[in-house]
């Protein structure tokens, strides 16, 4: 599975990066908002991670161009972030991220978890979906 790790912190994606790839997920980043745009239509992304504070535009205004855009709209997209900010959180819910993470509050390994349930989850409520487009036929 694919990863697309957006985030200005080119240390926090080296981390993240290795992390995932002990894991066997193949990883590709972006150090801004619209490369990550650009990445995310690259054939084969299960799930984008995007920090909240970027050079360029914010992971909320990236989650909204996501999905908006037929292409991308069914990637997870969770949101890490180190504001807490109770409005950011909501918004970004709202608008379809999976998750919002507060970066001070887990560790990489906890993420990369966190991941991994979250994509296994996504892949048993595909194949459930896909059973029951079969039953119904």
């Amino acid at each position: 599975m694919k990863i697309l790790i957006i985030d200005n912190d080119q240390a926090l994606l080296n981390t993240y990066s290795e992390a995932f790839k002990e894991e066997a997920f193949e990883v590709i980043t972006a150090l801004t908002g619209q490369d990550g745009l650009i990445k995310a239509k690259e054939p084969g992304v299960s799930l984008i991670l995007s920090g909240e504070v970027l050079p360029d535009i914010s992971g909320n205004e990236i989650l909204k161009k996501l999905k908006l855009d037929s292409q991308t709209n069914l990637i997870p997209v969770i949101i890490l972030s180190n504001f807490s900010q109770e409005e950011l959180v909501n918004e970004a819910i709202a608008q379809g991220a999976e998750d919002y993470i507060f970066k001070f509050q887990v560790d990489t390994n906890d993420i990369v978890r966190k991941i991994k349930e979250r994509l296994i989850q996504n892949n048993s409520k595909k194949e459930d979906k896909e059973d029951s487009q079969f039953d119904n036929n």
